[in-house]
């Protein structure tokens, strides 16, 4: 009887033992999917959130890859031919179709007072002057792929005398193409951008000094073409202004430049006529040569020489040079120091010339980007004339506006 008591009670503990086993079986069972259902509704509930991070993603995209586009077309000059732009999304055309054309604008001022102890002539002053203040736009259209359309047009600013609105220093338009860049009006020549540009680092109006006196910075009535090939840059410029001097050509300049890395290296020739009235006196004759170089430490070096030939007759022929060297280093973050020396003759007997040589130092301390502050010091030494000296100190405030649309 025992024994079966026994038995009676080890098969009651299976049966219960199995019976819970299943009823907590169940429970995890309803547990799991009562779970799987609430993560069902969150998934729904970031289905939308999937669906806008897609779109956002791709919209980002297609605004990185125009936003390139427009770093591509600002960064390209006049001269060179811009790059292929990457091609565009069905998106980013209809973009470009319903906006219309890539277009940039751009306004910019530069005011450069200095104040000056001036010993010029025998005779001391102190003067407040101009160190050629001036402001201007530029609109870039374009019309094509790497075809644009450019007007520029920049005037000068004489804080020396009342702040007028002076005479225009560039007034052109010009077309930009895979073929080179063709510009016509009042235009900066090969000579100046080629050789005087790079040694033109100081703040005065007659910088760079030897170059300054009888050399070209604005040409009007002027043609010009420019093209970029590799590391050389090409330019050919002629002036046509037929109510003055030739009925032709006025004046012939070209030229070539290489520049890589921190290394430039250039050589123009320059054919100018010369008129009394209308009678012809002959021509200029101008070889120039630049050498510039930017070291490792910061250290800015540059070279600027021409020839001049003054070609009249047998009897009045002369020949001229001027020779400009400039350079700077930077201490620290805000400070710079220049030097220049200089050299100029005009081929003239010593009745008539105006021969000099001479040297300038300049601190500069910079704060901001676009802010300059300057002490300057100048001395001309000239062979038969009144030496000049001056002393003097400079602001320059540059400021600009870029819109693209």
């Amino acid at each position: 009887m025992r024994v079966k008591l026994i038995c009676l009670l080890f098969t009651a503990a299976n049966v219960f033992s199995v019976y819970g086993q299943e009823v907590s079986e169940e429970q995890e069972l309803n547990n799991l999917k009562s779970e799987l259902s609430q993560i069902k509704a969150q998934l729904a509930l970031l289905e939308p959130l999937m669906l806008q991070f897609e779109a956002i993603n791709r919209r980002i995209k297609v605004l990185e890859q125009q936003q390139n586009n427009h770093a591509k077309m600002a960064s390209s000059s006049a001269s060179p031919p811009r790059e292929t732009p990457l091609p565009k999304s069905e998106e980013q055309q209809l973009s470009h179709q319903t906006r219309g054309l890539e277009r940039e604008a751009k306004i910019y001022a530069t005011l450069r007072p200095t104040l000056g102890y001036i010993d010029e002539n025998n005779e001391s002053q102190w003067d407040v002057r101009d160190a050629l203040s001036h402001a201007g736009f530029k609109s870039t259209v374009e019309f094509n792929d790497n075809w644009q359309g450019i007007l520029h047009g920049e005037w000068g600013i004489d804080l020396s005398n009342n702040g007028d609105f002076g005479k225009a220093r560039q007034v052109y338009v010009a077309l930009d193409s895979p073929y080179g860049t063709v510009g016509i009006g009042k235009q900066r020549p090969a000579q100046y951008l080629f050789i005087a540009e790079y040694v033109d680092i100081f703040n005065h109006s007659n910088s760079p000094f030897a170059y300054d006196p009888e050399s070209l910075f604005f040409v009007d009535n002027l043609l010009s073409y420019q093209i970029s090939k590799g590391h050389f840059t090409w330019m050919l410029v002629s002036q046509f202004d037929g109510a003055e001097g030739d009925n032709n050509s006025d004046l012939i300049n070209g030229g070539v430049s290489f520049d890589k890395d921190n290394l430039h290296i250039a050589i123009t020739y320059t054919k100018i006529s010369e008129y009394e009235g209308e009678r012809e006196l002959d021509d200029n004759e101008i070889l120039g040569g630049s050498f510039a170089y930017t070291f490792d430490s910061g250290l800015y070096f540059a070279l600027g020489y021409q020839d001049k030939k003054y070609s009249r007759d047998l009897i009045h022929d002369k020949q001229g040079h001027t020779f400009d060297m400039s350079m700077a280093y930077p201490f620290g973050k805000y400070y710079k120091v220049k030097a220049g020396y200089f050299d100029f003759d005009d081929g003239h007997s010593a009745n008539k010339t105006h021969k000099f040589h001479g040297a300038n130092l300049t601190f500069e301390w910079l704060p901001v980007e676009n802010l300059r502050l300057h002490v300057e010091f100048l001395h001309r030494d000239f062979e038969y004339l009144a030496d000049f000296n001056s002393l003097s100190i400079g602001f320059r405030y540059d400021y600009a506006e870029v819109w693209r649309y």
